[in-house]
C-alpha cells in the first residue's frame, strides 16, 4: 500500500533455480568486455541502490522470503508470469495462493502447445499466458497460433505479451515479433480476448500507442526500469511516457506492474515510489489511480 492505494503487481518472475522459462530456447548472448564498453547491469543496480542479487534458493525457501518481503512492503498481490514451467508454477501459487497468482509459460512452439496451455488453466488453475515474443521466430500473428488464443478466450484469461528489446545490454534488438503491431490482426481477431504490452512497449512505443488507439482490447503494463527510454535517440522521460499513454490509452487501460524478481531486492519500492509519484503529479484523480495500481488488473484475471 502507498498512500492509501492497495497494490496489485501484474507482472513479476519468481527467481526459481535453473530456467525461469524452460521451454525457450536458451538466448545467445553478448559478451561486454568492460575495458571497453560501459558495465550496464552494474550501473542500473547503483543507480537504483540495489544490492547483488542472491543465489536462488528452493522454491520454498523463496516463497517465504518474498511473503515476508510482501508484508514489509505492504504489498496485497503480485503476478508469477514465470517459473520454471507451469507445473512448477502452480506448486508454488498454490504455497500462498491469497498473495500469488500464477501465468502459463510454455513456448507457443513447444509440442502441444494448446492442449498444455488448456491443462494449465483447467488443472493447475493459472490465470493467463505470458510470451516473450523476440524469441519466436514464426510471425506470431501466424494462424498456426490461433488454437492458443481460442484457449484464452474460453478460459477467459489475459495475454501478456513481451515485445520490443528483450534482454537489455547483450539482448536481442531485432527480431521478427519486436513490434507490438505484430498485435494487430490477433487482437482484431479476438476481440474479446484481452491483450497485455508490458514495459509501455519497451523503444517500440510508437506501434504500440497506434496498436492502443485502434484496439480496445489492448492494454499497457508499467513494469520495469524502463531503462529504454534512456536509448531513444530523442528527449525523453518517464513522466513523458505516462502522460502520452494517459492521453491515447486513458487510465483504464494502464496497469501497475514493476517486473521484480530476484532477493534481497525482492518487490521493487523504487519503481512503485517513481511512477505513483509521476502519476500524482499528472492530477490523476484517486478512483484513476486505484484502478492503474490495483483494480484493473484484479478486474481482468477475475477477481
Amino acid at each position: 500500500m502507498i498512500q492509501n492505494l492497495p497494490i496489485f503487481d501484474f507482472h513479476c518472475h519468481f527467481p526459481v533455480q535453473g530456467e525461469w522459462f524452460p521451454d525457450y530456447p536458451k538466448q545467445k548472448k553478448v559478451s561486454f568486455n568492460a575495458a571497453y564498453t560501459r558495465n550496464y547491469g552494474e550501473i542500473w543496480r547503483q543507480a537504483f541502490n540495489f544490492g547483488t542479487p542472491e543465489e536462488a534458493k528452493s522454491d520454498e525457501e523463496m516463497v517465504d522470503a518474498y511473503l515476508k518481503d510482501l508484508d514489509e512492503k505492504q504489498v496485497e498481490r503480485i503476478v508469477w508470469v514465470s517459473g520454471g514451467g507451469n507445473e512448477r508454477l502452480a506448486k508454488i501459487v498454490q504455497m500462498a495462493p491469497e498473495r500469488f497468482t500464477g501465468f502459463a509459460h510454455q513456448s507457443p512452439d513447444a509440442k502441444d502447445a494448446a492442449e498444455q496451455l488448456e491443462h494449465a488453466f483447467r488443472d493447475l488453475s493459472l490465470k493467463g499466458y505470458k510470451l516473450l515474443t523476440p524469441e519466436i521466430e514464426t510471425p506470431i500473428d501466424d494462424e498456426r497460433y490461433y488454437p492458443l488464443w481460442e484457449v484464452c478466450r474460453a478460459y477467459n484469461v489475459p495475454v501478456l505479451m513481451h515485445f520490443g528489446l528483450l534482454g537489455a545490454a547483450g539482448g536481442i534488438p531485432v527480431a521478427n515479433n519486436i513490434s507490438p503491431l505484430r498485435l494487430a490482426k490477433i487482437s482484431l481477431d479476438f476481440p474479446d480476448v484481452n491483450f497485455v504490452v508490458p514495459h509501455f512497449g519497451c523503444t517500440h512505443m510508437g506501434d504500440l500507442l497506434q496498436l492502443c488507439w485502434t484496439r480496445p482490447n489492448v492494454y499497457v503494463d508499467t513494469s520495469g526500469s524502463n531503462q529504454w527510454i534512456r536509448w531513444m535517440p530523442y528527449q525523453l522521460t518517464l513522466e513523458d511516457v505516462i502522460r502520452k499513454f494517459l492521453e491515447t490509452v486513458g487510465p483504464s487501460r494502464i496497469i501497475f506492474a514493476t517486473d521484480s524478481s530476484w532477493l534481497p531486492r525482492g518487490f521493487s519500492m523504487p519503481y512503485l515510489e517513481e511512477q505513483h509519484r509521476i502519476f500524482r503529479f499528472l492530477n490523476v484523480r484517486e478512483e484513476d489511480l486505484k484502478a492503474i495500481f490495483h483494480d484493473t488488473g484484479s478486474r481482468l484475471l477475475g477477481m
